[in-house]
């Protein structure tokens, strides 16, 4: 999967509670296909992730808010 998505543009949305593993793992993926990814979110700042939905885990920032985006801004939706 070395570069299959070379010049792709990924919006990953989140929020706080997000499941880590959900939210790290395709981010992980699609960076490694070569995707620019960019984690969304209703407000900035970070969001806190979460194991098994009751244990809090790393936080990670925001890069945009989604009401400061188009559609035509990314190739694909996570």
């Amino acid at each position: 999967m070395a570069n299959e998505l070379h010049g792709r543009r990924v919006a990953i949305l989140a929020a706080d509670g997000v499941e880590q593993v959900e939210l790290v793992q395709p981010r992980k993926a699609l960076t490694d296909a070569g995707a620019q990814v960019h984690l969304l979110s209703l407000e900035a700042g970070e969001i806190q992730a979460m194991n098994h939905d009751i244990e809090p885990a790393d936080t990670f920032p925001v890069d945009r808010e989604v009401s400061s985006v188009s559609v035509r801004d990314y190739d694909a939706l996570v």
